[in-house]
């Protein structure tokens, strides 16, 4: 859940479970407790602009999280960012095809036949059609995941 969380640590940026030790005391709490006390406040910070949902609290050593029930409102809310990422998985598959077709295209360029290439472009796009169709598959079986009571 914290993965996304990236804190600024002496001039780089750094994973949160590079920084920290990174647990789960009981079934809706994560407590997080930084190598360094002068962490806490760039931690918490990094958590509240992660924009994951979560209101950190800390004791001065430790910072805890608590994770709120489910509601209807939240997993909506988490099925928005499911079809975000969605999106940016295709992103990335249409720019890999892009990169995929210039290369072929340089080839052709230097004495690639223009058979081969056609046939490579379209065995690209064959590819990025079946991992297009598992992104998607991925992202209906999570929502359905994430929809159910």
């Amino acid at each position: 859940m914290l993965n996304s969380v990236f804190i600024d640590y002496y001039g780089s940026t750094t994973p949160l479970n590079q920084v920290s030790n990174v647990s789960t005391p009981d079934a809706r709490t994560i407590a997080i407790q930084p190598w360094e006390k002068g962490l806490i406040p760039v931690i918490e910070k990094a958590i509240m602009n992660a924009n994951l949902g979560f209101n950190p609290d800390n004791n001065g050593e430790i910072i805890r999280i608590n994770i709120p029930i489910l509601t209807e409102e939240r997993r909506r809310d988490l099925v928005k960012q499911v079809n975000q990422e969605c999106e940016h998985a295709k992103i990335s598959l249409r720019a890999a095809r892009r990169d995929a077709n210039d290369s072929l295209k340089k080839l052709q360029k230097e004495g690639l036949s223009e058979d081969l290439e056609k046939d490579a472009e379209a065995e690209v796009q064959k590819m990025i059609g079946i991992f297009g169709e598992k992104v998607e598959a991925l992202v209906i079986a999570k929502e359905k995941d994430i929809m159910t009571i």
